[in-house]
């Protein structure tokens, strides 16, 4: 479990730079350039995932509570809507992205409660339990970000949006989804979450 939590400490560490030290990470752009401060913080993160996916499945499997199937659908349902606004983060102009502004950490925030729900061992909870928080955590600073810009007059990136690129997000975020729910999930994580009593996508 320790190396579980270290790996989360320094993949959403890396990835909270914005939230808690946003000047220093602007001092060390500054001072070292920003390939200098990407590289850093692509090193850190890849040690991160590399020790959660090791400490995860090192984790002592402890349950300390068991889903109800219904309750698995619901996951399900919520993953494919995690992984639609995942894809109208990279898709320009559509109406996802104008409306919530920052898809992705509402996408990753989705994505984490769906596992909690679906999920009731302990490693489960502390990694998906980890994510969410921070997710709830980046969203309200991301927020936070916009309604200064708009102070400081920058414009903010707040199309309206349009049909088209719209229904391209849905479609194609629920056809990764599919794709990832029948096929990789079981490949890569070794669960199905389409049959009975398996995990969230």
């Amino acid at each position: 479990m320790l190396i579980l939590i270290v790996g989360l400490v320094l993949f959403l560490g890396a990835h909270s730079a914005r939230i808690v030290a946003e000047p220093a990470r602007e001092r060390f752009i500054a001072q070292r350039g920003e390939n200098a401060w990407k590289g850093l913080y692509s090193v850190v993160s890849l040690v991160g995932i590399v020790l959660i996916v090791v400490g995860y499945r090192a984790a002592p499997n402890v349950y300390l509570w068991f889903p109800p199937t219904w309750l698995r659908h619901v996951a399900l349902l919520l993953t494919a809507a995690a992984f639609v606004l995942v894809v109208a983060a990279y898709v320009p102009g559509n109406r996802i992205r104008a409306a919530v502004g920052h898809p992705m950490v509402l996408g990753v925030k989705v994505w984490a409660l769906a596992h909690l729900l679906a999920n009731g061992s302990l490693p489960s909870i502390v990694l998906f339990g980890a994510f969410l928080a921070w997710a709830v955590a980046d969203f309200v600073s991301a927020r936070r970000r916009d309604r200064r810009a708009v102070t400081e007059g920058v414009a903010a990136d707040r199309a309206a949006g349009r049909l088209g690129p719209t229904l391209a997000s849905v479609g194609i975020g629920l056809v990764a989804w599919f794709v990832f729910a029948v096929w990789l999930h079981q490949w890569l994580i070794g669960v199905s979450p389409i049959a009975v009593g398996g995990a969230a996508g």
